[in-house]
């Protein structure tokens, strides 16, 4: 049975694909458009309540909210493609560890930036000034400490690519649009660690069959 993604073009969905091709999983996508305020379709709220995107469908079974999706994919099919959960429980305990701080400390400034800076026109509100500041201020913080862990390890949670490296991959390549990729490369570890991760070919794939809409 083919996975079905819903709402591809998007950061959050983007999650989910790059998982899918690490880990080799046929998929085929449903457009849902934000901008036009598609994820609150009636049709589209019974899949997902909260109306927002990604949801999958994989035969009877759906699954909304990324990261919930990346970890469900990344252990069921642990043995096929990239081990993106680690070796041992240890390891496991560590990409889960950095899941979290992104989820938690990473996603909000930045999902705020890219909101305000590329999404505020297109969705009808005015960007708000303050808000923008204090995200970056926000988002480089919290790169000082990701500076000092990438100065120990290669990946967050060790030597090896994870999920936890995975899920900070759509939002950041939002960046450059932005014109505030200085972020990353003002800090030596944490750029030669997003030339890395930004240069798999799951992420190029990803990117060729589904540009983000505001870089269109």
């Amino acid at each position: 049975m083919v996975v079905k993604v819903y709402g591809p073009t998007f950061a959050s969905p983007k999650r989910v694909l790059i998982c899918l091709v690490e880990k080799e999983i046929e998929f085929e996508t449903v457009p849902v458009d934000i901008i036009k305020g598609e994820h609150k379709d009636p049709e589209y709220l019974k899949l997902q309540p909260f109306g927002v995107v990604p949801v999958i469908q994989d035969g009877d079974y759906t699954l909304y909210e990324s990261r919930a999706i990346i970890r469900y994919y990344a252990e069921k099919y642990k043995s096929q493609g990239t081990d993106l959960l680690g070796k041992t429980i240890e390891e496991r305990g560590t990409v889960e560890q950095w899941l979290e701080v992104e989820a938690q400390n990473y996603q909000p400034p930045i999902y705020n930036l890219v909101l305000h800076v590329l999404f505020s026109d297109k969705m009808g509100f005015p960007a708000d000034a303050k808000v923008i500041e204090e995200s970056e201020k926000n988002l480089g913080k919290v790169l000082d400490i990701y500076e000092k862990r990438l100065s120990k390890s290669k990946y967050l949670a060790g030597d090896f690519f994870s999920l936890a490296d995975l899920s900070h991959i759509p939002f950041t390549n939002y960046l450059g649009a932005m014109g505030k990729m200085y972020l990353i490369k003002e800090r030596e570890h944490v750029s030669a660690w997003w030339d890395d991760i930004s240069s798999r070919p799951s992420w190029k794939k990803v990117l060729e069959l589904y540009p983000a809409p505001i870089l269109e």
